[in-house]
């Protein structure tokens, strides 16, 4: 959790930087949780990632803005990103950076984390969150609050292993869950028998194409299977799945629900849903930290809404 200070800022709103392994996402947000304006732009090389995201935080901080929320994938220790396999960065001293550029308070969180944070806001329901993306990582909040682990680690269910002796994964580890069902993962595994396609296009051709439905078929049997081991070990009341390929739908939904209730055979299996706030969670869950950052407890506690813009 984010140690908050006693008082309420003088200023009205806060800067999300979602740090993403395909796009950067930035807006201000209000203390109603609505987006005044923010924009989106692809995530650079890892050599100019520091001064790309220093430089969104620059054109969008206004003179109303009381602090900064930063949310990456990967290990994070203290403001510094210590490592992130899909950013292909280590030891980057984000909030030294952005805090020096902005001359703002700022918070670095992992990006999952806090858009379990924010996702358990929107629905005011403890929940496990599963992002689903570039990667894959899940935070769970049980009575209001994320579950952290001793390091900060806790949530990586990407990095759990679905296939024993499997493919290798970028992490160092054989069959990870990411290297079957993550956005990375399934394109190139698609791309191995029939060339290039993102997971979107993927997805459009299931009707079609038989490697698409077979490589998406594996994707979600190893998911389902992922979920099945993190819902016997943590029993939680929802299941919420997030990101750029819980866009999918039912292609996505369907079978994962009908995977998870087959390996749960002497107890129900939980709700699973897509998130409300859609790929806009981790987005969110940044401005909700910097909220807290800044004591700003009302603010921190709103329902922040899915595309809204003022």
């Amino acid at each position: 959790m984010i140690p908050a200070t006693s008082a309420a800022p003088s200023r009205v709103d806060v800067l999300a930087i979602d740090v993403g392994g395909s796009s950067i996402k930035a807006a201000r947000y209000d203390r109603d949780g609505l987006v005044l304006d923010g924009l989106q732009v692809p995530t650079p090389p890892p050599s100019r990632l520091a001064g790309e995201i220093t430089a969104l935080a620059s054109w969008l901080c206004g003179p109303d803005t009381a602090a900064v929320g930063v949310v990456t994938p990967g290990v994070i220790d203290d403001g510094v990103l210590r490592y992130a396999t899909n950013l292909g960065v280590r030891d980057l001293p984000l909030r030294e950076l952005v805090s020096a550029t902005v001359a703002l308070p700022t918070v670095v969180g992992h990006d999952v984390a806090a858009a379990a944070l924010a996702e358990s806001a929107a629905i005011d329901r403890d929940l496990l969150f599963v992002g689903l993306g570039t990667g894959i990582a899940a935070g769970l909040v049980t009575d209001g609050r994320l579950l952290r682990g001793v390091s900060g680690m806790a949530g990586e269910l990407g990095h759990i292993c679905v296939v024993p002796g499997g493919e290798a994964c970028a992490c160092g580890q054989l069959g990870c869950l990411e290297v079957y069902a993550s956005a990375a993962g399934i394109a190139r595994r698609y791309a191995r028998a029939a060339g290039d396609a993102d997971a979107a296009t993927i997805v459009a051709r299931l009707a079609t194409d038989p490697v698409a439905a077979t490589v998406w078929a594996g994707a979600t049997e190893a998911l389902s299977q992922a979920l099945a081991t993190a819902v016997q070990l943590l029993d939680p009341a929802v299941v919420v799945l997030g990101g750029g390929l819980a866009e999918a739908g039912p292609a996505l939904f369907d079978p994962v629900r009908a995977g998870l209730e087959a390996r749960l055979r002497w107890r129900p299996a939980p709700e699973i849903r897509p998130a409300l706030l859609g790929t806009d969670a981790s987005r969110a869950g940044a401005a909700l930290l910097a909220w807290r950052l800044v004591g700003d407890v009302q603010a921190a506690g709103h329902s922040y809404e899915k595309g809204a813009v003022r």
